[in-house]
């Protein structure tokens, strides 16, 4: 909903489109920064709390938005807002997963997913018919009403910590360090890709930032793999299933934003559709995807989540590949088919490939396992939004036109380049959407009661639960993605079949299973899309 009132604080202020999307920028940021530390925070001093103050910092930013007197009072309150928004994020998952038996865990992240697929329609089209008759900042004030209604809902409502919170994460520290270094290295990521500064991306200034962000991810790792309680398990990783598992999640966002970005460009810009008509088909994606995500929800509990995994990518990649045929002549009815069923294929493939990711942990790191699918989500986005809008610029300048995007619809020739550069576009996340059906056939899950055969969270054996106190506990039978291999000789089973450390030598552990490919991920995901971007650019995009 920021992006409706872009213009009119642009406007108020008295500044460039392009200095008032740092208001975008910095919500992305620290969102994406914030993510992971807050959901493990989370499972350490209780979700709810988290949830709480994360709404309580959301209605403070907005409030301070509503009545900032200057452009740099209000960037602090976005921070401020943005730093609520990760807090609620980090948690919700994890929340509403808890609230469900485990044979309903698919059920439980279909309706979220539904839910955030009408609440991401719903505002731009609420914010927009605001705007016609009230000024931007009545906006946020009336942000309030609705924050104040999921604030005592979630007091009175909502589970306690102490029911929600499992024993074995109650004694566990926080790892700040791991916080920090991986809050740094996202922030870098995330600057990287989105370059707000213009630098060229074989600059420099440009390669600096990658590299520094490259030394910070080896830091984490080596850190994380050798502290007891570390922020988030990257042993994780050891198990091919939960790597390919992320992989899909994050290229199969990398190519569904490519669409969402670029269809409202084509509908408004190119055909010179009005806003609500452009609004009204776009609804068409998420009502897709709120389908999508029930069914699937539903029906993987019973059948399990590979089938629509596997339909889900099926179908996004026939919708992706059939928007390279999109042309100015393209009947609306048609695009909105296409649209439609590009929806439903994200609610099909998100929810069943969320619910086995989750599948691997215990209860206790349900907050970061939850931020940590969201935080892939949202870099993604942000990968397939610069794929595209790269490819998209790069062709348009290589035929001679650099003109705002607004004036395509005006010019005959510019806007045939530009629905070129869409062409090329739609192929590349074809591609990419094609490499995520394939890795989504060689994912396996199973709705049997099966625990991975990794290491989890390293705990002394003062923190390990007794056959007693599982006793206590409602009995779960969570679907586990299985790891490739059998378990170290030396882990030992504890009495929940849980792996923990057994007699490892004090501060040797054996880090190349899961830092390999984790490692070969980020840096072949990174080099990857430089070298798309670095192909399609041009030389008038070069910033010495």
């Amino acid at each position: 909903m920021t992006f409706v009132v872009l213009g009119a604080i642009a406007d108020d202020f008295d500044i460039s489109l392009s200095t008032v999307s740092w208001v975008v920028i910095v919500q992305s940021l620290v969102i994406s920064a914030l993510m992971m530390p807050m959901g493990r925070f989370g499972d350490i001093i209780g979700r709810k709390r988290i949830h709480l103050l994360g709404l309580i910092f959301f209605a403070s930013g907005a409030t301070l938005t509503a009545f900032a007197p200057t452009f740099g009072i209000l960037i602090i309150s976005r921070i401020i807002t943005s730093i609520g928004n990760a807090m609620g994020q980090s948690v919700g998952t994890a929340i509403v997963v808890s609230a469900f038996p485990t044979t309903e865990r698919g059920k439980a992240i279909g309706s979220q997913t539904t839910a955030v697929a009408i609440g991401g329609a719903s505002g731009p089209i609420f914010g927009g018919f605001v705007l016609q008759f009230l000024p931007w900042e009545a906006l946020f004030i009336i942000l309030l009403i609705p924050v104040a209604i999921a604030f005592f809902a979630a007091l009175f409502f909502l589970k306690s910590d102490s029911q929600m919170q499992t024993l074995d994460s109650v004694r566990s520290p926080f790892d700040g360090v791991g916080a920090f270094v991986s809050a740094a290295a996202i922030i870098l990521l995330v600057v990287a890709i989105n370059n707000p500064f213009g630098f060229g991306w074989i600059s420099s200034e440009m390669m600096i930032a990658l590299g520094l962000f490259l030394l910070l991810t080896i830091i984490f790792i080596i850190w994380e793999l050798r502290i007891k309680v570390p922020m988030f398990q990257l042993r994780m990783f050891s198990s091919g299933n939960f790597s390919l598992a992320v992989l899909t999640r994050l290229l199969g966002f990398g190519g569904a934003t490519a669409v969402r970005f670029i269809v409202p460009v084509f509908l408004i810009s190119l055909l010179q559709l009005n806003e609500a008509v452009a609004g009204a088909i776009l609804l068409l994606t998420s009502l897709g995807m709120a389908v999508g995500a029930q069914i699937s929800g539903r029906m993987s509990d019973k059948f399990g989540p590979r089938p629509f995994a596997i339909l889900g990518f099926t179908l996004a990649f026939i919708t992706t590949f059939a928007m390279v045929f999109v042309g100015r002549d393209t009947s609306l009815v048609l695009l909105g088919f296409i649209l439609l069923f590009n929806g439903l294929s994200m609610g099909l493939w998100n929810v069943t490939n969320n619910a086995v990711i989750i599948g691997s942990v215990s209860d206790s790191e349900l907050g970061v396992i939850g931020a940590f699918t969201n935080l892939t989500r949202n870099l993604g986005n942000v990968t397939g939004q610069a794929l595209s809008a790269s490819v998209v610029a790069g062709v348009m300048l290589s035929s001679g036109f650099d003109v705002p995007l607004n004036e395509i619809g005006d010019d005959m020739a510019a806007g045939d380049s530009f629905l070129a550069g869409t062409r090329v576009a739609y192929l590349l996340v074809s591609g990419i959407t094609f490499v995520s059906l394939v890795l989504a056939f060689f994912t396996k899950s199973s709705t049997e009661p099966k625990d991975m055969e990794i290491p989890m969270t390293l705990m002394d054996d003062s923190l390990l639960i007794s056959a007693d106190n599982v006793a206590s506990v409602l009995p779960r039978r969570a679907a586990r993605i299985m790891a490739d291999g059998p378990p170290s000789a030396n882990y030992r089973k504890d009495d929940r079949g849980k792996f923990a450390a057994g007699n490892l030598p004090p501060e040797i552990e054996v880090v190349s299973r899961p830092a390999i490919p984790l490692l070969v991920i980020i840096v072949s995901i990174v080099v990857g899309v430089f070298a798309v971007i670095k192909f399609f650019q041009t030389d008038e995009q070069q910033v010495d």
